[in-house]
């Protein structure tokens, strides 16, 4: 090696470090060289994830209605099983077909005990036998007078 050659101005400066700079800017354009690409592939992406969110909320909005139908059907489905369940209870019990939707519970017992409940309260109107006859039994012969007897016109003149 050469004797140190103190620097005393700043062209001097400049030119001893010249080289070291351009070697350095080379490796730092050299990491960053793909910079524009990366950016606009970022570019890229952010629209495809703006895209793919709304596209989320879209199905998420659907989704929610379908929910909200299935729900919905389901308790009609329940509300119709439970009406079917306090008939064919009520009916088993002797309860009027028109009196089944005043049954009270939500499951078969419930609905079981208050069918039982309700049926003996009701008054049960069970044809009475005709009474015996207390008329004697007319002859063909009697029969014609009777006939007769009816028939007069027993107001006077």
């Amino acid at each position: 090696m050469g004797e140190f050659k103190p620097i005393t101005t700043q062209e001097e400066f400049n030119s001893a470090i010249a080289e070291r700079l351009n070697r350095q800017k080379e490796s730092i354009l050299k990491d960053y060289s793909d910079y524009d690409d990366l950016k606009k592939e970022n570019e890229s992406l952010k629209h495809e994830l703006s895209d793919t969110k709304s596209v989320l909320e879209k199905n998420k909005l659907i989704s929610d209605e379908f929910n909200s139908r299935i729900e919905e059907l389901q308790g009609k489905i329940n509300s119709y099983e439970l009406k079917n369940l306090k008939t064919d209870i009520a009916l088993k019990n002797g309860i009027p077909y028109e009196l089944a939707g005043r049954l009270v519970g939500d499951t078969e017992e419930d609905l079981m005990e208050d069918a039982k409940n309700l049926s003996n309260m009701l008054v049960r109107n069970e044809p009475v036998a005709p009474l015996a006859s207390v008329e004697p039994i007319i002859d063909d012969e009697d029969s014609a007078y009777r006939n007769l007897v009816r028939n007069l016109d027993l107001q006077g003149e």
